[in-house]
């Protein structure tokens, strides 16, 4: 073979392996992502109603990249952001921006909406949210358009070879059982009663998910509850966490990972993945110094003890430097924050995801 010849054989095995390689990147970057829940990882679906329940305005987005409020519940990136980046894909678009259309709808696409909760009447002061319900029609709805883009079959593999984020629990507490004294979910139920029925009812949102063709649904436990800076602003005297919300945390997040036990021991297949948010968070609460963060009580953005009280406004408290504050306002983690969570989401051991972690399930999935 003369030189001209073996010149052209390595080209066009050069080409072959870029070819392959791409192939293989793309693959790996085309899993789609379908996020669930509430304003923990809301990205821009409540700027699209008219309810209170907003992020939409300075300083919120301070850090994101476009400097601008987008809706996120964050100085910057919120979780299911850094999850995309961490996975190699995009962020997801929220459902209702009209630019969630085409080739877009292919990464997935992000239905959470701020104050609901797992029950219809949590978040109700809020007025117009999308509740739960309502995110696994639009789930359907999406399918019905992804199909009439790549067809039945290919929308079918796509939603079955997506990653799903659920997120709900918090507010079924915050805003609902403690909003108020005497609330009307308090008076018909004991707290572990409460916690039994809520259980009860986040297992037919997860059946539901199932049913919907989600394979792998990676199902958050709430935080600390009593821990966030509103809390100890109404409740703490010396800083301590809230006793009522920590005892609600505690009740709520061994059944919830007894649920998804369950739940995957019935349908034979490890499909929901339990991460423990509350031991997330609790690193970084109680021992803020280790993580270089200043504070883990007082919110960047906000007002009164602890920037706890109200809203983060423009007329609020500003700390200069978001990376050194756990919490970004009364209720959210600061981006900082987040990357931590996501970081257990990714590699934590069994005391904080159980069967396995998200980088297990990457790798376990890529060999399939």
């Amino acid at each position: 073979m003369d030189d001209k010849k073996r010149i052209r054989a390595f080209d066009s095995c050069i080409l072959i392996i870029v070819c392959l390689i791409i192939f293989v990147v793309g693959e790996a970057e085309g899993r789609a992502f379908f996020v669930f829940g509430d304003s923990l990882v809301d990205n821009g679906n409540n700027n699209y109603l008219l309810t209170t329940a907003r992020a939409d305005s300075y300083p919120y987005g301070i850090d994101y990249p476009t400097h601008r409020a987008t809706g996120r519940f964050s100085n910057g990136l919120n979780i299911p952001d850094i999850i995309s980046e961490r996975i190699g894909s995009e962020p997801t678009l929220p459902y209702l921006s009209p630019q969630l259309n085409g080739e877009r709808l292919l990464v997935g696409a992000n239905f959470a909406s701020a104050g609901i909760g797992i029950l219809n009447d949590t978040g109700i002061q809020f007025i117009n949210i999308i509740r739960i319900s309502r995110q696994l029609q639009y789930f359907e709805q999406y399918q019905q358009r992804v199909s009439a883009l790549i067809g039945v079959e290919q929308a079918q593999r796509l939603i079955n070879q997506a990653l799903v984020l659920i997120t709900l629990g918090g507010n079924d507490f915050v805003n609902n059982y403690y909003l108020i004294p005497f609330s009307a979910r308090s008076r018909q139920f004991a707290l572990p009663d409460y916690v039994v029925y809520l259980i009860s009812e986040y297992r037919k949102i997860l059946v539901r998910l199932y049913e919907l063709g989600a394979r792998r649904v990676l199902v958050t436990g709430t935080g600390p509850l009593g821990c966030v800076p509103a809390e100890l602003a109404q409740h703490s005297r010396n800083g301590e966490c809230a006793a009522d919300l920590q005892r609600a945390s505690d009740l709520f997040n061994p059944q919830l990972l007894q649920l998804v036990n369950q739940l995957n021991s019935e349908i034979g297949s490890n499909i929901f993945i339990s991460a423990n948010a509350f031991q997330s968070n609790m690193d970084f609460i109680s021992n803020p110094q280790a993580y270089g963060f200043v504070t883990s009580k007082v919110a960047c953005c906000g007002q009164g003890p602890y920037n706890g009280i109200g809203l983060c406004t423009p007329a609020s408290n500003l700390c200069p430097n978001r990376d050194v504050y756990a919490f970004w306002d009364p209720f959210h983690p600061s981006e900082r924050a987040n990357r931590l969570i996501v970081e257990t989401f990714m590699i934590g051991d069994t005391k904080y995801m159980n069967p396995m972690n998200l980088s297990t399930i990457m790798h376990l999935d890529s060999m399939t």
